[in-house]
């Protein structure tokens, strides 16, 4: 990470350029960097979760094809739904 905006090799070499000379963005790009991860996280492991749920009502015979076909879809929709909440800022920042 490069802050400032001093040198052309730092700036080259670093994954993230902070062009402000104050380490608060530092801060504030860790509070996004987690959220995002934990975001991620639920948004995979619950539709992973949901899904083996599925695959056990399908294994049993309680899921018909069609039907287990359409609760992937609604499984899939929710997931997305889910990681889309990274689009939006939180209310407040503050350390998990």
């Amino acid at each position: 990470m490069a802050i400032g905006q001093n040198s052309d090799v730092t700036a080259e070499a670093a994954g993230v350029v902070v062009m402000d000379n104050s380490l608060k963005k530092v801060d504030e790009f860790m509070h996004i960097s987690r959220r995002m991860r934990i975001i991620a996280l639920q948004s995979a492991v619950g539709g992973m979760a949901l899904s083996v749920i599925g695959m056990v009502f399908a294994a049993t015979g309680h899921l018909t094809p069609v039907a287990g076909a359409i609760s992937q879809e609604v499984i899939d929709v929710l997931a997305v739904l889910n990681a889309l909440r990274a689009a939006f800022p939180p209310r407040i920042i503050h350390d998990l």
